[in-house]
């Protein structure tokens, strides 16, 4: 029987606002020990300031994770040393049913919830929400899966990209607090859905303009045919990545900020790994007009933690969505930077190591929560029952609404809560755990947690106590389920099972000549990488672009609503990255060289908790 301590609300109190010695910053989970088959539980720090349900910019609440995981070593336990399993290829669920009709009801969140006037997606549903950059961006690529997969038709996906990439074009841009929708080409984290502006005081986020580029350039590559809309896809897409300023997003190069806001400049996080942006590096690297340096990667790669956890050696990051969201659009199967060169692996195989940690961790249950085991688990950010602790059966409890689940060696946030979209964003890495789970939880729980658009965002078994305002239900001998979906946990169910399926999505991509560039200049060699020709994807368009601006054009963030897009100032490089002047030139006068860059960070004020990240 595991060892149980009891705590008093007293005791909470106490404990609030300290620092944890394990992570060096703030950690609103449990800490366990396991020794000899005994575990002891104990609250640490319940900071609703970090985590309360008023916040408004759930980025900065990520960068805390993210920082404190990647920069402070922790106590690790380690479990047993059994041996990675071998990789699996296994395309025995491609056909299944089950897989086919979950990928379609995750479709069909996209393609109903989001508004056909502007293209703007909700962040979830059915609660009234604001619209998330990083959903539209997972819209975006729904739209062509939902052609290969016959849920609609190309003309209408089309018609439905175009009007979304005109409407993000159009929005006005500039360094206003209120009023605009970006700056410098990058966009606010959310946008009301009724007119698009910036949402409350969220920030500018990189992160998220990341996602929503993803999605226009996997659209731009689709969308190949003669049709007016589809060359005005084409055009609108590579306008949108051009005119995105990398260069100035880095005030402390080589690194890339998590972002900005008009009245506090650049927050005081670079992104640095292991987490989910190496899609946004890959980007920035690729960019046609501003690009970043090569060392941006170096630095990236720096404060990598390779350790053993679970039985699985590999990089941390312990919400589940960083090992899914940049492998959504980048296949990086068989290609390695210097780093994976180094560990002989790939990253693929890397989110393949975390699959399985995670299935472990679960079937061990550590922690003693109800519901857990070899086909329950997925720890990501996501939904919660509530911002509260219970005593139950003599255990102290702490419970969260949304907050950055995950598990790992260099973090443990786990409240009993499982998000269904941890395990079907990992389809693709580990299909023979994945698809069972998920198979095993829609048996178990059915309706409560699979229904309009697939699996709800979370529940937790654990949590039975009935609340005055509950967020989702409770059922007092099941526990609490979500009744909301998410924009950005459904994207990724959607997409990934499309890889896994067809390689669109991938296959797509290793076409585009930003990600190629982006890639090569990153240090990635190997696999399909060494064997593409990469080409100008609007100039190789069976339709030409509008025209380039002429030089007394105004900028891009100047420019008034109804400017039709403009053509690359500059057309990638296939060439490697020696041979892009435009990017040889800057990086000589960037200071990134100097390797001025820290990887200290200082803690920004705690703000006001979102409905979700």
């Amino acid at each position: 029987m595991p060892e149980k301590s009891r705590h008093s609300d007293a005791e909470g109190i106490r404990n609030r606002g300290k620092r944890s010695d394990v992570t060096g910053w703030y950690r609103a989970s449990y800490l366990f020990v396991v020794n000899v088959g005994r575990m002891r539980t104990r609250p640490t720090v319940a900071s609703r300031g970090l985590y309360s349900s008023a916040c408004l910019m759930r980025g900065a609440l990520l960068a805390v994770s993210v920082a404190a995981a990647g920069c402070v070593a922790p106590s690790v336990v380690r479990h047993h040393d059994t041996p990675a399993p071998e990789t699996v290829t296994n395309a025995a669920y491609r056909g299944d049913p089950f897989l086919a009709d979950v990928e379609s009801r995750s479709f069909e969140y996209f393609w109903r919830t989001t508004d056909a006037r502007t293209g703007l997606t909700p962040d979830r549903s059915p609660s009234p929400s604001f619209s998330s950059i990083a959903a539209i961006g997972f819209a975006l690529t729904a739209y062509p899966i939902g052609v290969s997969e016959g849920y609609v038709t190309r003309e209408q996906a089309a018609e439905r990209t175009l009007t979304t990439l005109r409407t993000l074009y159009e929005l006005p841009q500039g360094p206003a607090d209120t009023g605009v929708s970006g700056y410098k080409g990058f966009y606010y984290h959310f946008l009301n859905m009724d007119n698009a502006h910036r949402f409350a005081r969220v920030e500018l986020s990189t992160g998220d303009t990341a996602l929503l580029l993803a999605g226009a350039l996997f659209c731009q590559q689709y969308f190949d045919g003669p049709s007016a809309t589809e060359a005005g896809i084409r055009a609108y897409a590579d306008s949108l990545y051009a005119r995105v300023d990398w260069q100035w997003a880095s005030p402390n190069p080589p690194a890339v900020s998590l972002g900005w806001t008009p009245d506090s400049a650049f927050m005081p996080y670079d992104w640095r790994g292991y987490n989910e942006v190496m899609l946004l590096y890959v980007l920035a690297l690729g960019s046609p007009t501003h690009p970043i340096a090569p060392a941006s990667w170096a630095e990236y790669t720096r404060t990598y933690r390779w350790e053993e956890y679970f039985g699985q050696s590999f990089l941390s990051f312990a919400p589940a969505f960083g090992y899914q969201y940049s492998h959504v659009w980048i296949d990086f199967r068989g290609i390695q930077d210097s780093y994976m060169r180094s560990r002989g692996i790939d990253y693929f195989e890397n989110s393949r190591r975390d699959v399985y940690a995670q299935r472990d961790y679960a079937t061990l249950n550590p922690m003693g929560w109800k519901g857990y085991g070899a086909d329950a688990w997925g720890f990501t950010a996501c939904d919660g029952p509530a911002d509260t602790a219970l005593d139950l059966d003599g255990v102290y409890r702490w419970f969260h609404t949304y907050w950055a689940r995950g598990v790992s060696f260099t973090r443990t946030a786990d409240d009993g809560t499982i998000s269904p979209s941890a395990v079907g964003g990992m389809i693709p890495f580990a299909p023979e755990i994945a698809v069972p789970a998920l198979r095993a939880m829609q048996s178990t729980y059915g309706n409560l947690i699979y229904s309009t658009y697939g699996f709800v965002d979370a529940f937790n078994p654990t949590f039975t106590q009935p609340l005055r305002r509950p967020l989702g239900r409770v059922d007092h001998s099941r526990g609490w389920f979500d009744t909301d979906y998410l924009g950005i946990d459904e994207g990724p169910v959607l997409a990934m099972i499309e890889n896994y399926r067809t390689e669109l999505i991938w296959t797509t991509m290793r076409r585009s000549p930003y990600v190629i560039r982006g890639l090569q200049r990153a240090g990635f060699t190997g696999g399909w990488l060494d064997h593409v020709t990469p080409a100008s994807p609007v100039a190789a368009s069976p339709a030409a672009p509008p025209p380039a601006a002429p030089a007394s054009a105004k900028p891009a963030d100047q420019q008034p609503p109804g400017t039709p897009p403009l053509a690359p100032a500059q057309p990638p490089s296939p060439a490697p990255p020696a041979a892009a002047p435009q990017a040889s030139g800057s990086e000589a006068a960037s200071p990134a060289a100097t390797g001025t860059a820290s990887n200290t960070t200082t803690p920004a004020p705690a703000p006001a908790r979102p409905p979700n990240r």
